[in-house]
């Protein structure tokens, strides 16, 4: 009997889950084109609903011959052949239930029957009407016929084409082609029920300066500890944002400013991504990226602009308007967003639920990177032909468009963080109360002290060492025991750590974080690895992968370039000698607490006012396509550029016309030609400069080859990050095909390249002097 029992349930089990996956094969889920969708799959609803009756009274009759043999069986059971009706008396029950649900399952297939021939009959004379579209062949239109072919084959492989209305017919096809997509004309039959014109947009509402961070910390949201430590951040340095904001106020002396509309979506602490950072806040983890975004968040809020904070995919999805489906359609609205930050894993996943709405809306991305992405690996196409495609690039994006955490390249926008300033009294107290013995390891994952045995006996013999190690019950044992491990510190604790030591080492890990910079500003000398050779994807395991081919020379180049002794040393430490002689010299040396100002609060604020006012990547002109024929009818017009009065390079010229809106001005231009061997960033470097691949385009003419007294024999339109350049050996010119693979990085021992450099703001690399 209980065998019995459990076939029933088992079968009726089963008859349910097959017929759930006969409908949810169907089903689109909650949307409003479910019911469109059931009607279709009719023939399919039928089928299942009468193989459903069937099968209960098969079931019906398999459950009498059972009961029988077990009522057979009973009669021969001597003592308990006294009840064998009280026995079977549920098994009848559950045979007369399923007979009932036969019933009922065979009466709901005739009135589903019913109602469906109706359905049909009368969808015929509309799909008659509907079907009558043809394909129209316009040269507009290139690609219309083969889209309406693609839609004919696959429009049912994503919910999104039916919830815009497409229902198998053609017209169904070329309305959504030509009025959600644009790759058919309009039907001229749709201009009647056609909108009006949209009136003309409100005047926008004026950015004004913050002075409160409160609701900032209410958009940042709870529920990850990321997030409790971004909020942490913002309310220590509450102060400085806030006296920074006020001195940028009063220096652009109430200039107006459109506030803009900014969905900030960190897409690294998606659930979707892993969020790998949130669980290793409180473990040592990488801290780097949280105090990016959190300096970011404070800087946009405090500028006036109206934000909206993700750290969801669900969210994202609500906020841009994605339609149900598996993102093969555009959005359903027109962005609400001016502009979104986001991160790789934002972009990925933009990319994949925004469809083609992505391509239109692209130009509004800033794209957050910490290591940078060069134009070689951003170009898709060439990214392939030439070997430079990872997992990171070809995004096709424009190079500015990315902001990184140091100014690696000017390839890609410095978008940085911030450090904390000292006032005048914290400054007098580090002063007086430094230990001129006490050094502090850079590095709190115990990973990074092993093999460092010999550095830290050298650095033993002269200072007390202390660490701040990660541990949950026990001491590493990569930590030697004459080390001072103080475990994971808060942040205000570190900082106090920092203000008493004399040294800050690192030994070569982690790369181009934000520490270095706060001991610095702390009063602390910085003490590196020189790397010999430079760390880079070629030769080291860290940056395979990653979209540059950017040579690190040490453990913090910025350090090492823009900051330099006394502050910071880098030696050789595979040298004991100057590895020990180093320390001696840095123990003698006074040094007092630095901060750049591109580093302080009031130069993020400046630098990021800068790129929202002026950076627009949706609306800026391409420069022209190169010629395709040597007639003079199509010649580029002549070169806006002059020779300097030294005669050693280019310069704008008086007589030339200056656009206005130009950024940056193109006053601050210099070009200069490189040396073998020498990228733009180098060949700029050099001179005082900063390479400005936004001048590229005023340079990529052959007549300014002439202007520098390069001889070309030839000169030819090709497809290269190095170009415009000149192969001197044989007198060829290069100039450049693709305008997204003008690069400031990149060298090559066969060309001279051609570099436009410009001046910088004293301790503000991303900006002219003109630029604010």
């Amino acid at each position: 009997r209980i065998f019995v029992l459990g076939i029933g349930f088992f079968t009726l089990c089963f008859l349910m889950t097959s017929l759930g996956g006969q409908f949810s094969a169907k089903r689109l889920g909650d949307s409003p084109f479910t019911i469109r969708t059931e009607v279709m799959g009719a023939l399919e609803s039928r089928g299942v609903l009468r193989r459903m009756s069937d099968m209960l009274e098969m079931l019906m009759k398999r459950m009498d011959i059972l009961a029988r043999l077990e009522n057979s069986t009973d009669f021969h059971k001597g003592d308990e052949a006294r009840f064998p009706l009280d026995r079977f008396q549920p098994a009848a029950g559950l045979m007369e239930r399923i007979q009932a649900i036969a019933q009922n399952v065979s009466d709901i297939a005739i009135k589903v029957d019913q109602i469906l021939r109706n359905s049909l009959l009368n969808g015929k004379a509309v799909e008659g009407r509907r079907d009558q579209c043809e394909v129209p062949r316009d040269p507009k239109y290139p690609d219309c016929a083969g889209k309406v072919e693609w839609m004919r084959a696959r429009w049912t492989s994503d919910p999104c084409y039916a919830f815009f209305g497409v229902d198998g017919t053609e017209c169904s096809f070329l309305i959504y082609l030509s009025e959600v997509e644009w790759f058919c004309p309009p039907l001229p039959w749709r201009n009647r029920t056609a909108a009006a014109p949209s009136p003309p947009p409100l005047p926008r509402v004026q950015a004004a300066f913050r002075s409160d961070l409160a609701h900032l910390l209410e958009l940042i949201g709870t529920g990850k500890e990321s997030l409790s430590f971004m909020k942490k951040r913002i309310r220590h340095l509450a102060q400085q944002w806030l006296r920074a904001a006020q001195r940028l106020e009063q220096k652009l002396k109430g200039r107006q400013r459109d506030q803009k509309h900014i969905l900030i979506h960190i897409g690294f602490l998606t659930e979707e991504s892993g969020d790998v950072f949130s669980p290793r806040v409180l473990k040592g983890g990488p801290l780097g990226e949280m105090v990016q975004w959190a300096d970011i968040l404070a800087a946009l809020f405090l500028l006036g602009h109206s934000l909206r904070v993700t750290v969801s995919l669900k969210e994202l999805q609500s906020d841009l308007g994605v339609p149900p489906g598996r993102g093969n359609c555009p959005l359903t609205s027109p962005l609400p967003f001016d502009l979104i930050y986001t991160d790789y894993h934002g972009l990925q996943q933009m990319k994949q639920h925004m469809g083609l709405s992505f391509m239109k809306y692209r130009c509004r991305v800033r794209v957050i990177d910490t290591f940078g992405t060069e134009p070689a690996y951003n170009h898709e196409e060439y990214a392939t032909l030439r070997g430079y495609r990872t997992n990171w690039g070809y995004w096709n994006l424009q190079p500015t468009q990315f902001m990184t955490m140091f100014p690696h390249t000017p390839d890609n926008s410095f978008m940085g963080f911030v450090s904390e300033e000292l006032n005048q009294t914290e400054r007098q107290f580090i002063k007086s109360h430094k230990v001129s013995s006490m050094a502090v390891v850079y590095g709190k994952e115990a990973s990074i002290w092993k093999g460092k045995e010999k550095f830290l006996a050298i650095l033993n013999k002269y200072m007390e060492i202390h660490g701040t190690v990660y541990y949950e019950t026990q001491r590493p044992p990569e930590v030697p025991a004459f080390v001072k491990n103080h475990g994971l510190l808060p942040q205000h604790e570190f900082q106090q750590l920092l203000r008493k030591a004399k040294l800050f080492i690192g030994f070569g890990f982690p790369y181009e974080g934000p520490a270095p910079l706060e001991a610095i500003a702390n009063g602390c000398i910085f003490l590196q690895a020189r790397f010999n050779p430079p760390h880079s994807s070629l030769n080291h395991e860290f940056f395979r992968g990653k979209p540059t081919s950017r040579e690190v020379s040490s453990q913090h180049p910025y350090a090492e370039d823009f900051i330099g002794k006394p502050h910071v040393w880098t030696v050789d430490y595979n040298n004991s000698e100057e590895f020990e002689a180093a320390i001696k010299t840095i123990m003698r040396t006074q040094v007092d607490p630095f901060l750049p100002y591109e580093y302080t609060c009031e130069g993020m604020l400046e630098r990021i006012h800068a790129y929202i006012q002026h950076q627009d990547f949706c609306t800026a002109s391409s420069p022209p396509l190169p010629p395709k024929a040597k007639s003079p009818a199509m010649q580029s017009p002549p070169s806006p550029l002059a020779l300097s009065p030294n005669a050693t390079h280019l310069v704008w010229s008086p007589s030339a016309r200056r656009d206005p809106r130009a950024w940056p001005p193109v006053d601050s231009l210099q070009v200069w030609v490189s040396e073998t061997r020498h990228a733009c960033t180098e060949t700029c470097w050099q001179r005082g400069l900063v390479c400005e691949p936004t001048f590229f385009k005023f340079l990529n003419k052959k007549e300014v080859f002439l202007q520098l007294s390069i001889t070309c024999e030839s000169t030819e339109y090709e497809m290269n990050h190095l170009y415009p350049a000149v192969a001197e050996n044989v007198h060829e010119c290069y100039l450049q095909k693709e305008p997204l693979l003008f690069s400031c990085a990149g060298y090559n021992t066969k060309y001279r390249r051609l570099c436009p450099c410009r001046d910088y703001r004293q301790g503000q690399v991303a900006l002219c002097r003109d630029c604010l």
